[in-house]
């Protein structure tokens, strides 16, 4: 009799981490770059021809540009824009937006994601609390990234970033419904499907190599959305404004490693 071979999050190697990892560093510059460039008055558009040149130079190729007819390098989301929003040349940033941009890189064949957001000058207090709580929850997932860890023990940590923050900041926090994070590799969005809310103990387990990009999407609002009729845009139905942040990420012996340094 054969034995049940138990499911596991898809893994790499260590030499194919490395590769993953100078993939995940070409984007974070190109986040970097971009929002250094990014300031009241300047396009939409002009960013994402400042990620793509970042990219091309370093010999890499967006992964976003052309995927399933996308037409930008990077997804540009503003306010209430959750994600997939599309560089534009009539979208011109103003004092107060909030911007979240989402990258990707392929070298040698490996994918890198990533996504950040951050104020366009002055934002308000509960939009920098919001943005706190991003990453909080982002960080939290990070953490849960542990050989032996069920799927959704991921997920699980997510939400209790959020809760946890939501508790300090005396707010409640939308989880954006139906999205979330993913498998990565030689695709750019491979299963596991990885949920930003739920009970743990679920799913394939996680064993080292294995990786996964974590991106959580917070709202001051609701956490249900709509896609606008170009097929892409994902908007708050409440219009409150969103966050999103996201990193590719590994498990190792040594716990998780982050594949999408910024410098």
């Amino acid at each position: 009799m054969g034995f049940i071979k138990k499911k596991v999050v898809p893994f790499r190697s260590a030499g194919e981490l490395d590769a993953m990892a100078a993939a995940g560093a070409i984007v974070g510059a190109a986040l970097v770059a971009v929002r250094d460039a990014a300031k009241p008055g300047v396009s939409t558009l002009e960013l994402d021809a400042i990620a793509e040149a970042v990219i091309r130079d370093a010999a890499a190729v967006p992964s976003f540009l052309g995927y399933h007819g996308f037409t930008g390098s990077i997804c540009s989301s503003i306010n209430d824009v959750v994600v997939h929003g599309i560089p534009s040349a009539t979208d011109v940033l103003g004092e107060g937006d909030l911007l979240s941009i989402d990258c990707g890189a392929i070298l040698d064949g490996w994918h890198g994601d990533s996504a950040w957001t951050f104020g366009i000058g002055e934002i308000t207090a509960a939009e920098k609390e919001l943005n706190e709580a991003t990453e909080l929850s982002l960080l939290a997932g990070i953490e849960a990234m542990l050989d032996g860890s069920r799927l959704t023990d991921i997920s699980h940590a997510i939400e209790l970033g959020t809760l946890a923050a939501g508790k300090r900041h005396k707010r409640t926090y939308g989880i954006v419904d139906g999205y979330g994070g993913h498998g990565i590799g030689r695709e750019m969005h491979m299963d596991p499907f990885l949920s930003n809310e739920g009970a743990p103990g679920k799913g394939p387990r996680l064993v080292v190599g294995s990786v996964l990009a974590i991106e959580p999407m917070l709202t001051l609002g609701t956490d249900q959305t709509t896609v606008l009729d170009d097929g892409w845009t994902v908007i708050t139905d409440d219009k409150t404004k969103a966050s999103h942040w996201e990193h590719t990420v590994a498990v190792t012996a040594d716990g998780p490693r982050i594949l999408t340094v910024r410098p």
